[in-house]
């Protein structure tokens, strides 16, 4: 099955309150600023990492 067919088979069963969440990350990731976005968060998920993943972090986020 492509992406393009398991996306509509996944949208299809998703409840109707949810699909404006759906058009809205669609529309953000059409957009150049959508694009350029991602691609920073995409590099800063790596530059950040060592910040994020820590004991003391992960301690205290566990509860939530």
């Amino acid at each position: 099955m492509s992406n393009r067919n398991l996306l509509i088979k996944e949208i299809k069963e998703l409840p109707d309150d949810k699909l404006h969440e759906v058009i809205d990350f669609v529309q953000f990731l059409k957009s150049e600023s959508g694009k350029e976005t991602w691609e920073i968060m995409k590099i800063s998920e790596f530059s950040l990492a060592k910040e994020w993943n820590n004991p003391i972090d992960n301690k205290v986020w566990s509860n939530l």
